[in-house]
C-alpha cells in the first residue's frame, strides 16, 4: 500500500523503502502517513467482519506491501470485558476493560512486534534489537524466533521482572544487561542500529511497530458494535501506546467510519512521570527523571521516547496525563483481580488505580463509557503478588484445624 513517514516535528517526508528512525534533519519522531482517498476505496468495514479479530483482520490500514509475509503468533482480538462489579465498586455506570495480557506473550507489545517484525522481513533484516524492562523483549525474541531471525536484547541493571527475562531467554536472544536504567539501554541500542551493523531495531522509536498497536483501537470500535467509548484510559512508560491507539482512533474518523473521538487518558506511575509533570505545568518539553523508582517495572522508564506524541495524543483529545502511587497501583491490581477474575502484572493495574482517583475527583464523570487498557499479563510479574497479597494459612491436617482456619467451628 501506499504510505511514507512524515516527521512529527519539522515535517519532512522520508520514503517507506528507507530505514530511518528518527528524522535526519531535526532529530524528531517518525509517524507513518497514508493517503485516506486511496484508502476509503479499499477499506471494506463488511469484510473485516468476515476474517478473525486480530491484528491482520485490519491489513489494508497496515504499512506492508501486499504480498509480504506476516510474521503472526496470533495477536490480538483480546477480550473486552463488561467490568460491572468494578464499575459498582467505582461509582460507574459502564466500564470496559480490554485485556492485552491475553496477547501470545502476555503483553499489548506482540501487536507491535507482529507489525514490526514483518517489516523486518519485507526490507530483508537478519538480525532485530530492542532495550527493553521486559515486555517489548519478551516480545521481540519470540517474533524473531517465528521469523527465523536473530534477536539481540538490552535491559537495563537492576531488577527486571522474571517473568518476561525468562521469556526472552527461552526464545533465543541474546540478552545482555547494561549497567544503567532502561533510558541508557535504549540510547546504546539506538547508538548500535544507527551504525550500519544491521540490526533493524524494534523499539517504540519505530513507526512501523505503533501501527501494529494502533489495532487495539479498531477492535473496541469493533466490540462495542461500531461506538467509540467517551474514555479510553492507557498505563504510560515509554508512551508508545496511548499515542498508537489514539492514532487509530483517528484513523476511523479520517476514513468516516466514526464520527467522535475518545478522550485519551494516561496514568504514570508518580516517582516515574515526567510526562504528567509536562502536562500539568502546560509545558512542550518533558523535564526527565533521572532516577525513576515504581514497582511498576514495565513503566519504569524515566526518558519516555514518545512523550511528544503522548502529550499531542491527550491533548488533542481533551484528556489528561495523571499520576498514581505505588500503593494505589498494588490495591488496584488486586481490585481487579478479586472483582472481575483478571490478574495483570502491575504497570498494567495503573489504568485502574488512575480511574478510581479521577472518579473520586470528578474529572471522570460516572456517567462516561470508560474503557481501561491493561497492557499485560500477571505472570510477568509473579514476585511482587508475593510481596503484597496475604500468606498462605498453615494448619495441621485435622479437620477441627482446617475449620478453625476457615472461619467454619460452631
Amino acid at each position: 500500500m501506499d504510505h511514507y513517514l512524515e516527521c512529527i516535528g519539522c515535517g519532512a517526508h522520508y520514503s517507506s523503502s528507507e530505514i530511518v528512525y528518527v528524522c535526519k534533519s531535526c532529530g524528531d519522531l517518525l509517524e507513518v502517513r497514508y493517503d485516506y482517498d486511496s484508502l476509503r476505496e479499499s477499506v471494506d468495514a463488511f469484510l473485516w467482519r468476515v476474517r478473525p479479530l486480530s491484528v491482520w483482520r485490519y491489513e489494508e490500514l497496515l504499512p506492508l506491501d501486499r504480498g509480504s509475509v506476516k510474521v503472526s503468533l496470533g495477536e490480538g482480538g483480546t477480550s473486552l470485558h463488561r467490568s460491572i462489579r468494578l464499575a459498582e465498586s467505582l461509582g460507574l455506570k459502564r466500564l470496559h476493560v480490554k485485556n492485552e495480557g491475553e496477547n501470545p506473550t502476555g503483553s499489548f507489545k506482540d501487536r507491535g512486534m507482529t507489525v514490526g517484525v514483518s517489516k523486518a522481513v519485507e526490507i530483508g533484516a537478519e538480525k532485530v534489537a530492542c532495550a527493553s524492562t521486559g515486555n517489548t523483549s519478551a516480545s521481540l525474541a519470540a517474533y524473531a524466533a517465528r521469523a527465523g531471525l536473530e534477536c539481540v536484547v538490552v535491559i537495563p541493571s537492576g531488577k527486571v521482572a522474571l517473568g518476561k527475562l525468562a521469556q526472552a531467554v527461552v526464545y533465543g536472544a541474546r540478552v545482555l544487561q547494561l549497567e544503567g536504567n532502561f533510558d541508557d539501554a535504549l540510547r546504546a541500542v539506538v547508538e548500535l542500529a544507527q551504525s550500519k551493523i544491521g540490526l533493524y531495531l524494534l523499539n517504540s522509536i519505530n513507526p512501523y511497530r505503533l501501527e501494529g498497536q494502533k489495532t487495539l483501537a479498531y477492535e473496541v470500535w469493533d466490540q462495542l458494535g461500531g461506538k467509540v467509548p467517551d474514555t479510553v484510559i492507557v498505563p504510560v512508560g515509554n508512551a508508545g501506546n496511548i499515542a498508537a491507539i489514539w492514532k487509530g482512533f483517528q484513523d476511523l474518523n479520517q476514513l468516516g467510519l466514526i464520527s467522535d473521538l475518545p478522550k485519551m487518558i494516561g496514568i504514570q506511575a508518580e516517582r516515574a512521570s515526567p510526562i504528567a509533570e509536562a502536562f500539568r505545568r502546560g509545558l512542550s518539553r518533558i523535564d526527565p527523571v533521572p532516577n525513576p523508582e515504581t514497582v511498576a517495572t514495565a513503566i519504569r522508564i524515566g526518558s519516555p521516547a514518545s512523550w511528544k506524541k503522548a502529550l499531542r495524543a491527550v491533548r488533542s483529545s481533551k484528556g489528561l496525563i495523571e499520576t498514581v502511587t505505588d500503593e494505589e497501583i498494588l490495591e488496584s491490581q488486586k481490585l481487579l483481580a478479586r472483582l472481575e477474575g483478571i490478574f495483570v502484572e502491575p504497570a498494567s493495574a495503573a489504568s485502574i488505580a488512575g480511574l478510581k482517583k479521577l472518579v473520586e475527583v470528578g474529572a471522570v464523570s460516572r456517567e462516561e463509557d470508560v474503557i481501561c487498557v491493561t497492557t499485560g499479563h500477571g505472570l510477568k510479574d509473579p514476585e511482587v503478588v508475593g510481596r503484597a497479597c496475604e500468606k498462605p494459612i498453615t494448619v495441621c491436617v485435622d479437620q477441627n484445624s482446617i475449620k478453625k482456619a476457615l472461619g467454619l467451628n460452631s
